[in-house]
């Protein structure tokens, strides 16, 4: 019978084994690459010593294709809480040193719990998406594993904020729980998204593709629209995150933190006398009304490639978070398009659903006329954005 203090010794011995993942050769690949671990990246998201791991020892149950002969530590994934600038955040991580970060069964129950937590406790829930998708030993387990994740992600839709961050190649179902996700962060050159692969569509299409081309951060964060922040590397992208999340309210039910930003809300700029150029058709940046108007000319940009013909930003005022959506005469002379009309919908209802007050800077000649837009259902999605208004209580 094993005293208490070698059972204590196995266990320190087991969790020093599940907190190397893949090993060091996977992990130097990974670095190699210019990506963190997972590990390295919930300790930099976190407050320091603040992560509370779950579910370390979890193992999978598969026996096909001999999966049953594999150790894979920590199933593929890290999961825990912690704060984030003293607040409580859920997070979970994906390790591509353990089996590619693949998704099976007892995987997707971790990030299920984890998911459920943060709805229970009314927290943000951060998914940092690291992953070859599902874990096809698994089949239908893995897929259910998917579902599950949609059904969590749908359900938490408006109740806690949800952010999803892409940080190597997600394809197939992996890129459908970020999409139903509130905000998706993606790093320049190291994330890719895409339902099909290059190789896929080749054989489908005979078009020919790089992954950056196809999927990469700034084709989604351009020209798709399905990523709203871009980072410059991974430090960046997580220093990010912390940042939006000052804006945020941890839930539905609660205030966005006030910050004390020191600047006086009563104070006079007299530049905005002349900003407005007297030539109705010359340009200006609305931007610069922004940064006049808002606390320390201090704003953060969501979409800021997207449909540049119209400015959706977190700023403060007296130290009170607020959406601002601005037309943006400097692109297209600010005409909403159908682009232009699904990015200020989706803000507005975010906002919405989390209490955060909007505030329109509105110069504006219309909607764009032409045959592609017309063509392209400019009236379905042009009224997307005035039911967002209609329906908005903030």
């Amino acid at each position: 019978m094993a005293t208490v203090q070698e059972k204590i010794a196995l266990m320190h011995a087991k969790k020093e084994h599940i907190q190397q993942g893949g090993g060091q050769k996977r992990i130097d690949k990974q670095h190699s690459q210019g990506k963190m671990t997972a590990r390295e990246r919930i300790e930099k998201l976190f407050d320091e010593n603040t992560f509370v791991e779950l579910d370390m020892f979890m193992k999978h149950r598969c026996t096909n294709f001999g999966q049953d002969q594999k150790d894979l530590p920590g199933e593929g994934v890290i999961t825990g809480y912690g704060t984030v600038d003293g607040r409580l955040v859920y997070a979970f991580a994906q390790d591509f040193t353990v089996e590619g970060g693949s998704l099976g069964e007892k995987h997707a129950h971790k990030i299920w719990k984890v998911m459920d937590l943060s709805m229970k406790m009314g927290a943000p829930c951060i998914g940092i998406n690291d992953s070859g998708g599902a874990r096809i030993q698994e089949a239908v387990d893995a897929l259910s594993g998917y579902a599950g994740i949609f059904y969590r992600n749908t359900a938490a839709s408006g109740v806690v904020p949800q952010i999803s961050v892409i940080m190597g190649p997600c394809a197939g179902g992996a890129v459908y729980s970020p999409a139903i996700t509130d905000f998706i962060y993606m790093v320049k050159n190291t994330s890719q998204m895409f339902i099909t692969g290059p190789a896929v569509i080749k054989s489908v299409t005979a078009e020919e593709v790089t992954a950056e081309a196809l999927g990469g951060a700034m084709t989604h964060n351009s020209v798709s629209g399905v990523a709203h922040f871009a980072a410059e590397n991974e430090d960046d992208c997580i220093q990010q995150i912390r940042y939006l999340l000052s804006f945020l309210p941890s839930n539905n039910m609660d205030d966005a933190p006030i910050v004390e930003t020191g600047d006086d809300p009563s104070r006079m700029d007299e530049s905005l006398n002349s900003v407005i150029p007297d030539n109705p058709n010359a340009p200006y940046d609305m931007k610069d009304v922004i940064r006049s108007i808002v606390d320390n000319g201090e704003f953060y940009e969501v979409h800021k490639y997207f449909a540049t013909n119209i400015i959706t930003c977190f700023a403060r005022f007296d130290g009170r978070s607020v959406g601002i959506i601005a037309n943006q005469p400097n692109v297209m002379a600010g005409c909403l398009d159908v682009n232009a009309s699904d990015k200020s919908a989706r803000f507005i209802r975010f906002c919405d659903a989390f209490n955060i007050p909007l505030v329109n800077l509105v110069d504006v000649p219309g909607f764009l006329p032409g045959v592609g837009q017309e063509h392209t259902g400019i009236i379905r999605h042009g009224a997307k954005m005035l039911y967002a208004y209609s329906e908005a209580t903030v």
